[in-house]
């Protein structure tokens, strides 16, 4: 099938860029199927490479070689259409500098037109067209500059070897046509111009092998009076000129002879008349022919061929040898052109760039042409010799009607059958995989599925490779049973778990081997004891000192809260509250809350928070709210979880909330290094692996006490043995200090989550597969094995993100997968597959 695309890039330059780029995709039929726009970017760079390009070009090669004009027409004001030769570029040129600027060229053109603004039509382009299909790339632009670029180097077109690049100006029509007279043959006016220093007689020799089936009229080196007769006295199919020209002042010129240089103003009224006659190609096989294209596209020509820039005497001879023996032999135009100009790459080791030079003018309002064989053997006249594609289809389609059988068009029909009962079904599937997936997609949305989901996080999280190390920036001070009975024994005044002396010693200690921060895990609601006043002073002026209190929470059965130690300074007090779902399982990390006006603790900054800050204070990171009301600290931006996030539905998300990632680990006791206070104290510890231990880390200090239960459960709760089922708050308290210094400094990443549209498709394309596999296989027990792979592959893929911490849902897939699977098995009509068995036996 003959394709077609205009690539019509509108108003705009490579300096400002083309704001609104349009791309038509249709056939040899119907020109105009489809649309789409996108636009591209300045692109300055290409302008500047050309221009030196084209500069050491036109140097490298002598005028003995080149089909150019012995005369000289002054351009300089035209600085768009030509180029003045720099001497900075001329001097010790080179294959090398050319091939380097080529280079170059190629990868800027390939990054301009691979841009993002661009992609859109690269891939309805790529998305439309198979790489069999023979496709016709016009770019539509009035830019001079744009039409001397080689778009041809477009990595796109060495996707598609049936494409070939032609140019069209931005204005074109139908020419006016006489009614067509018959010819036996084709009809070609080959103008042989001034052959000065150059050999064109081979390009004759190349026509001669044609006059079995066409017509040649040979005028060498003519005047202008006779070209201008044989334009009006007779009806030609192709123009061919081989000689000198160039372009300069908006003109192309032809050098007739030694004496006469005509521009094709002189002929145009001869022109339009052969144009009128039945002209449908003109080729011109000599220097800079642009120019003289451009003149013959205002007067509405079919075709033109032509070479861009100067060209070397036997590059133009293998061309048109290579092209006459193609287009000659029935291949379209489009393809004898890209075969010929590609065979010339074996030239460019002494010729640069010769595949850079041919190029095809189009006019889109006329369709493709062929050269018709048929009256080279069967001696009948035809219409027109030249016919189009659509007019060559036509005729096929007529003689596959004469010979298609009675039998082969019952087949016919009975696929054009099958194929609206497939269509059908095809819709039955989409209708029924959107409905299962949006009921599901409801259900979630009110919370029904969120306990599943919650068990199948903890399950995702318990398989994860236990291969993380213990936080060295930690260290636990634990308080357990043995510590309360070694203070009872050394009789110390206890209040609680820890009494104001052991609490004044582990200070003054921990002071001495300097840890970044300390946090006190333990509620201290009293007064401090008289006889340790040193103890206050230091609570009260050691800023890296920070403690606890609890914020009163009528809705979970604590309405009274705990009140903050007197001593210590408000900007050092941290709430300890943690949120456990309805399970009891702790998932989620409350960073700060906005405290009840009456509750004894008006803190609204989590401990773990307030210790992760003062850590990182010291190392000049700050934090803030950005733009999308999320925390940032420093690079990293810690996002919020909504009341609807993957898995959650419904649930109460206020204050700032995030999932805690909790640290890979055996066992998440093993957080960061934990000494007990009773080392610590009777000095049970080398001071120098104590030292190690403390300086420059945060410390913890809490209770592990069973007479002092705070313990919690976590994801890893149903997993774990018995002794690990609840683990005390100092270590979650570590685990969440570990999250955010770990996300910071680090780089690991945080639990994340798609959106809700996403989401959504997600559900709905496992509904889809879970229908494909119920409709498309017939035993029960396949689809039963077909859809168990189909969960496992599901389940791989979620486990393999959440391995890189994205949570994506599965619970609901699974249920849309095998939903659809059930309710497409109920409602699967028989006589889809029944039609598809009665098509087969007749292939």
């Amino acid at each position: 099938m003959n394709r077609l695309v205009v690539l019509s890039l509108g108003q705009g330059n490579l300096y400002e860029g083309f704001p609104v780029v349009t791309a038509y995709i249709g056939e040899a039929d119907n020109l105009y199927r489809m649309k789409f726009s996108a636009s591209l970017p300045p692109a300055p760079k290409i302008p500047e490479l050309y221009h030196k390009w084209k500069s050491i070009y036109s140097a490298f090669y002598h005028r003995p070689f080149l089909r150019v004009g012995v005369e000289t027409i002054d351009d300089s004001d035209d600085s768009d259409d030509t180029f003045e030769i720099e001497e900075a570029y001329i001097t010790n040129i080179s294959e090398v500098e050319i091939q380097d600027l080529c280079e170059q060229l190629y990868n800027c053109l390939n990054l301009w037109l691979n841009s993002a603004e661009f992609r859109k039509i690269e891939q309805q382009l790529r998305t439309h067209f198979k790489p069999s299909e023979e496709i016709r790339f016009i770019v539509e632009t009035n830019d001079n500059l744009l039409r001397r670029l080689p778009w041809h180097l477009w990595s796109f077109f060495d996707d598609y070897p049936l494409a070939e690049v032609a140019l069209s100006a931005s204005e074109y029509q139908q020419p006016h046509r006489f009614p067509k007279i018959q010819k036996a043959k084709i009809r070609i006016l080959a103008i042989f111009g001034n052959s000065q220093e150059i050999d064109i007689s081979q390009d004759r020799f190349f026509l001669e092998k044609l006059s079995t089936g066409a017509e040649i009229k040979f005028l060498v080196e003519p005047k202008l009076d006779e070209v201008n007769n044989q334009l009006w006295q007779h009806d030609w199919d192709i123009l061919f000129f081989a000689g000198h020209s160039c372009y300069g002042q908006e003109k192309g010129s032809l050098q007739l002879n030694q004496n006469n240089l005509v521009t094709l103003d002189q002929l145009k009224y001869g022109l339009k008349q052969a144009i009128s006659r039945g002209l449908r190609l003109a080729i011109f096989n000599s220097c800079d022919g642009l120019g003289l294209a451009q003149q013959l596209q205002e007067l509405h020509i079919p075709q033109v061929i032509v070479m861009r820039e100067s060209v070397p005497n036997i590059v133009a001879q293998e061309f048109l040898k290579h092209f006459l023996a193609e287009f000659s032999q029935g291949k379209s135009l489009y393809i004898a052109v890209r075969s010929a100009r590609e065979r010339l790459q074996g030239l460019e080791g002494e010729y640069p760039c010769a595949t850079w030079l041919p190029v095809i003018c189009q006019n889109p309002a006329e369709p493709p042409m062929v050269w018709d064989r048929s009256c080279e053997t069967e001696g009948v006249y035809q219409v027109d010799s030249l016919v189009t594609v659509s007019e060559t289809k036509q005729r096929f389609h007529d003689y596959k009607s004469h010979i298609f059988s009675r039998k082969r068009k019952q087949n016919l029909l009975e696929r054009h059958h099958f194929v609206i009962a497939a269509k059908h079904h095809l819709l039955t599937l989409l209708l029924v995989s959107m409905l299962v997936a949006t009921s599901i997609m409801g259900v979630r949305y009110l919370g029904i599925l969120q306990p599943w989901e919650l068990h199948s996080y903890d399950y995702l999280m318990h398989l994860r490779s236990a291969n993380e190390k213990p936080d060295p920036r930690l260290l636990i001070v634990t308080i357990d049973e043995a510590d309360i009975q070694d203070q009872i024994h050394k009789q110390m005044n206890m209040r609680w778990s820890l009494s104001d002396q052991a609490l004044s010693q582990l200070l003054q200690k921990l002071d001495q081997y300097q840890p970044a921060t300390i946090g006190i895990d333990i509620y201290r609601d009293f007064p401090i004891d008289p006889k340790y006043p040193e103890l206050g002073d230091r609570l009260q002026q050691d800023k890296r000192i920070f403690a606890v209190c609890k914020v009163s929470a009528p809705d979970d059965g604590a309405p009274l809260g705990v009140p903050p130690p007197s001593t210590v300074s408000r900007e050092r007090i941290s709430f300890s509250d943690s949120l456990a779902d309805a399970d009891g399982i702790l998932r989620r990390q409350l960073l700060q809350l906005t405290p009840p006006l009456e509750s004894p603790c008006a803190a609204e900054y989590a401990l773990g928070f307030q210790l992760a800050q003062h850590y990182l204070n010291a190392q000049y990171i700050k934090w803030d709210i950005n733009q999308e009301n999320n925390l940032q600290i420093g690079k990293t931006v810690f996002p919020r979880l909504q009341s609807h996030t993957s898995g959650y539905q419904r649930v109460d998300a206020s204050g700032y909330q995030i999932l805690l990632n909790y640290r890979s680990l055996p066992s998440p006791l093993k957080i960061a290094q934990k000494i007990s206070l009773k080392q610590i104290l009777n000095d049970e510890i080398i001071p120098e692996l104590l030292y190690k231990s403390v300086k420059n880390r945060i410390v913890l200090i809490g209770v592990t006490a069973s007479s002092s239960p705070d313990d919690w459960e976590t994801p890893y709760t149903a997993y774990a043995p018995d002794q690990e089922k609840q683990i005390p708050g100092v270590f979650l308290q570590a685990q969440m200090v570990s999250h955010i210094l770990s996300a910071v400094l680090d780089g690991r990443p945080q639990i994340w989550w798609w959106s809700r549209g996403f989401e959504a498709l997600w559900v709905w394309s496992w509904s889809f597969f879970g229908g494909m596999i119920s409709s498309g296989i017939p035993e029960p027990l396949y689809i039963g094995l077909a859809i168990v792979i189909a969960l496992f592959t599901l389940f791989s893929i979620c486990f393999g993100i959440f391995t890189q911490a994205g949570w994506i849902p599965f619970v609901p897939s699974t249920l849309a997968l095998i939903s659809c699977a059930v309710v497409l098995k109920i409602l699967a009509p028989t006589h889809v597959s029944n039609s598809k068995k009665r098509w087969n036996s007749r292939i």
